[in-house]
């Protein structure tokens, strides 16, 4: 039974979302001393506490502490309800609060077992990432399906261990679900480290991305250099022979119409041909610069070693389900997680290649509908370079699929998850779509604010703790855990990590030799395009 020496304050005032407490001082100092981990917390910026209300218990947690005429006053968040058994004691928690306490109810502090009731997951299926803050005991879980399901987003500034912390979710879930599918787009090759025994590692030298399957806004983005009206009238130039050239392929026949987006083979030599055919036409004589222009680009890709990964005579072959077998896992093999290393990728085309393999993960999802469904989580290293905001890039191809994929994802079975330092550079609505978001240390106030505008639910008020968390400690608000919380992060065992560490300058600095060497061989794989 609840002992009357354990309330820690009454109710003093209420709100729709919150509460204020008198609160007993001397009641939080004795318990200090207490065995139970979390009960000794009572108190503390962070801790859970509970009102009985109607039969139920409301539960919330204590987010600042106030003088008012000389007692101090806690400001309690709501963050849900919860059933009592026979002994008082929490049993089943629902977020929300529909039932309020009266002004003079008692608070009461929760235990290690009740808090853990709340945060370390039910009978739902869950993963458990860390130590929920400030009990030093209690693990944190977050629930599989509404974390992938509904979309999630990872922010933190650079070296708060954000990549460390996207690397961890993905671990647990893939040891949750080893027949998964996980899609990792990752612009700077840090990931390959730590999903070397889990994953399959593309990369320029293995990805073999076959030219034809980019639609036709890719092959603009791709081929077209113009702006303006130029632009628009190379666009008509380059739909029209796209067509014709997919035409021709042999993998049209029997098709009933194929159009500049039908993901066939055509030859990269039909493309020339037809450029040069349709610029021969007396109408389109005083086009020939525009034609000129598209060939030109064509044929400077073409040449170029750097995009053999994708512009390769090679890739003419029918081979798209060899191709998304090999991407999406199809069968898994024992490696759920294909890592799509972009490092070595051309910046002019890396958009591009970005796009065409989101699109390619959503248009599997909806023309694979009525099969056994195959969900598949793609997940967006540097998101905000992908889905920047309009003020930065009034047109983006890859930022229009994600957006598709952010909104309409999840009635196919994709979700998307964005991993980003720069929130305030994302899209407009691209976080609110995000269900769950998991917030480390942000250090810019336009990011602080973005976030804190983009939070799905009731954690907002923790948001005033994200410049002071620590490394490898976060916020995690959404439909993924059952109330907000803050969380200390586990640590993954150094294979499993990115290489995404900071240089160590006290030793690196004070190191030398094999100077020589070490620019040869650098010198090397730099001229050979390899690493």
């Amino acid at each position: 039974m609840l002992q009357a020496e354990m309330v820690i304050g009454e109710v003093a005032a209420l709100a729709a979302g919150q509460m204020m407490l008198r609160l007993d001082m001397a009641a939080t100092a004795r318990l200090k001393s207490h065995p139970d981990g979390v009960l000794a917390s009572a108190g503390m910026l962070g801790s859970l506490l509970k009102v009985e209300s109607q039969g139920l218990w409301v539960i919330g947690t204590l987010r600042a502490i106030e003088q008012q005429d000389g007692a101090a006053v806690g400001i309690i968040d709501f963050v849900g309800e919860a059933e009592a058994d026979p002994d008082g004691r929490i049993t089943r928690f629902r977020r929300g609060v529909g039932t309020y306490p009266r002004a003079g109810d008692r608070a009461w502090p929760m235990d290690g077992a009740e808090t853990a009731r709340v945060f370390s997951g039910d009978e739902r299926p869950h993963i458990q990432v860390g130590i929920v803050y400030p009990t030093g005991q209690v693990r944190a879980a977050v629930f599989f399906d509404t974390f992938l399901s509904k979309n999630f987003a990872i922010v933190g500034s650079t070296g708060t261990g954000k990549s460390t912390a996207t690397a961890l979710f993905l671990h647990r879930i893939i040891e949750q679900a080893p027949q998964g599918h996980v899609v990792v787009i990752d612009p700077h090759g840090e990931y390959a480290r730590a999903f070397a025994d889990t994953g399959m590692i593309f990369n320029v030298d293995n990805l073999e991305l076959p030219y034809w399957l980019l639609n036709f806004e890719e092959h603009c983005e791709v081929l077209l250099t113009s702006e303006g009206a130029v632009r628009e009238m190379d666009r008509d130039i380059l739909a029209r022979c796209l067509q014709l050239a997919r035409m021709k392929s042999v993998y049209a026949q029997g098709l009933s119409s194929v159009t500049t987006d039908t993901p066939i083979p055509y030859l990269l030599s039909a493309l020339m041909d037809t450029l040069a055919s349709e610029m021969g036409k007396i109408s389109e004589g005083q086009n020939a610069p525009n034609y000129l222009r598209i060939r030109g680009k064509l044929e400077q890709i073409m040449r170029d070693p750097r995009h053999k990964f994708m512009f390769d005579r090679r890739y003419s072959n029918d081979n798209m389900a060899e191709f998304m077998s090999r991407i999406l896992r199809l069968p898994v093999a024992g490696k759920p997680i294909s890592v799509i290393d972009l490092s070595g990728v051309p910046s002019a085309v890396v958009s591009a290649v970005v796009s065409v393999l989101s699109r390619i993960v959503f248009d599997f999802a909806v023309w694979s509908r009525g099969e056994q469904r195959r969900p598949v989580v793609l997940v967006c290293e540097e998101a905000h370079r992908y889905i920047p905001s309009r003020s930065i890039s009034k047109h983006s191809t890859v930022r229009d699929v994600l957006e598709r994929i952010a909104k309409e994802g999840r009635k196919y079975g994709v979700s998307l998850g964005l991993v980003t330092q720069r929130p305030s550079d994302l899209a407009e609505g691209a976080l609110s779509q995000c269900g769950t978001i998991v917030s480390l240390r942000l250090n810019n106030d336009r990011d602080q604010a973005f976030v804190k505008n983009a939070l799905p639910e009731g954690g907002r008020s923790l948001l005033d703790a994200i410049p002071a968390l620590r490394n490898r400690e976060c916020i995690i608000s959404g439909e993924g855990v059952a109330a907000p919380i803050r969380v200390r992060l586990d640590d993954l065992e150094p294979h499993k990590r990115p290489a995404s560490d900071d240089p160590v300058f006290s030793e690196l600095w004070v190191e030398t030799g094999d100077d020589d060497e070490m620019l040869d061989r650098v010198i090397a794989r730099w001229r050979a395009n390899t690493r």
